[in-house]
This record gives structure tokens, sequence and C-alpha cells, in this order.
């Protein structure tokens, strides 16, 4: 059920979904400036504005952040969006994939550009890379970070100091941009 709170004179939209496996409260923001409050089951409405009024400067930081896409557009997460951008995607990655690997030198198999919803990358156990094509509209510096840190993936497949360092050869300043990403998804 879509419902909307103000914030600071603005109207934000939410949809509730209401889990039973869900323990506690979430809220996820999305790239068309949706958001998505999951609760559990029986959850009454005092604490649900409760913790709305707590995340409120956050959603608005999400909004805030959805405009470094480029022209400020929204993009759905939508077929017809993905088929648009897919190529464009796919090309970028390759070509910054190919600049980083001059410093690593790994080995990977497949690049493959996807629809993902949740997540801007990910690097699987038989060395294959996936982006979401909407990394296109991101800065150049944040695109640039999750193409280094799935790339770095291919040496160290967890998030250890050794991954970190790797990360850290190409983008040293990996840690300013984890937290710009925070206000992602």
């Amino acid at each position: 059920m879509e419902q909307q709170i103000k914030v600071k004179n603005r109207k934000i939209r939410y949809a509730v979904k209401i889990s039973r496996k869900a323990r506690k409260l979430r809220l996820d923001a999305y790239y068309d400036g949706r958001f998505v409050l999951t609760i559990p089951k029986g959850t009454t409405e005092g604490i649900i504005r409760t913790f709305l009024r707590e995340k409120a400067n956050w959603m608005l930081k999400q909004l805030l952040f959805f405009k470094h896409f480029k022209g400020g557009i929204f993009f759905r997460n939508d077929q017809k969006s993905y088929l648009a951008y897919k190529e464009k995607a796919q090309k970028l990655v390759e070509h910054r994939l190919s600049h980083f690997n001059k410093l690593y030198n790994l080995q990977f198999h497949t690049v493959r550009i996807k629809n993902h919803r949740t997540i801007w990358g990910s690097c699987s156990d038989k060395k294959n890379l996936n982006f979401s094509y909407k990394l296109l509209f991101l800065p150049k510096h944040i695109a640039d970070y999750i193409i280094v840190h799935e790339l770095c993936h291919l040496e160290a497949f967890d998030h250890s100091e050794k991954f970190w360092k790797l990360v850290g050869r190409a983008v040293p300043h990996y840690q300013k941009i984890e937290k710009e990403l925070k206000y992602t998804y």
C-alpha cells in the first residue's frame, strides 16, 4: 500500500510491505525515488510513524544522492530502460575494466550487464563479473570504484584487509566513496 510522509515541507512517498519473516523495520531506497518500508506483521501505526520520523533526514539524503544521476533522472527497474542502456553500459564497463586491469592483471571469464534491483555489481566464484546497467548514470568516480571493487574480488573473494589494500591501489579514497554508496539502493 502506497503512503506518504511530509519531511521539511516535502512529501515523500513510500510503500509498506508486511513480512512474516521480518524481525525489525527496514527502509529501502530505490533509483526511481521510491522507498519501501518492510515491517513485521503486527507492527503498530505508532511504531511506524516513529521509525519514519527517525529516518526522515536519511530519506532526504537518499533523494539528494539520486540527483547525482545524469540529468537528475530517476530510472525505474523496468525492461525498457534496461534494454535501452544495456549495450552502452557494457561498453563503459569493459573500457574501465581494461583500464584498471592494467594495474591488477587479473583473469575473469565473462562480464554481464544486468538489471539488478538491489546491488551495483557482483563477482562469482566462477570469475564472472556482473554489473547493473545503472552504473552508466552514476558519477564517474563511483562507477569506477564499483568496477574496481568487483575486479578485486577476483583476487580476494571477501572484504579482508588484503582485499581493501587491492582496492586502495586504484582507488585510494575508497572509504569516502563507500560512505556515498550507503545512500544508494
